[in-house]
């Protein structure tokens, strides 16, 4: 079942199905190692803003940004 990032249960990986919003922002999230295909685990949820581990790096995103990300 496909769900925004800002939905994944904190500590279970999920992989990367699909990355949405305009070309700057899917390059924005390309750049830090959101594309398609990708595993993620997301470490904390604040306030909707999550911090992930991604291809062995801690990123932090926004609401915004996490909310274009969906995941299984």
């Amino acid at each position: 079942m496909m769900m925004p990032l800002t939905m994944a249960p904190v500590g279970q990986a999920s992989k990367i199905q699909r990355v949405g919003g305009n070309d700057e922002t899917k390059r924005f999230l390309a750049n830090l190692g959101f594309v398609v295909g990708s595993e993620v685990t997301v470490i904390s949820a604040i306030g909707g803003n999550v911090i992930v581990n991604i291809k062995d790096s801690r990123v932090a995103i926004n609401q915004d940004m996490a909310r274009h990300i969906m995941v299984a």
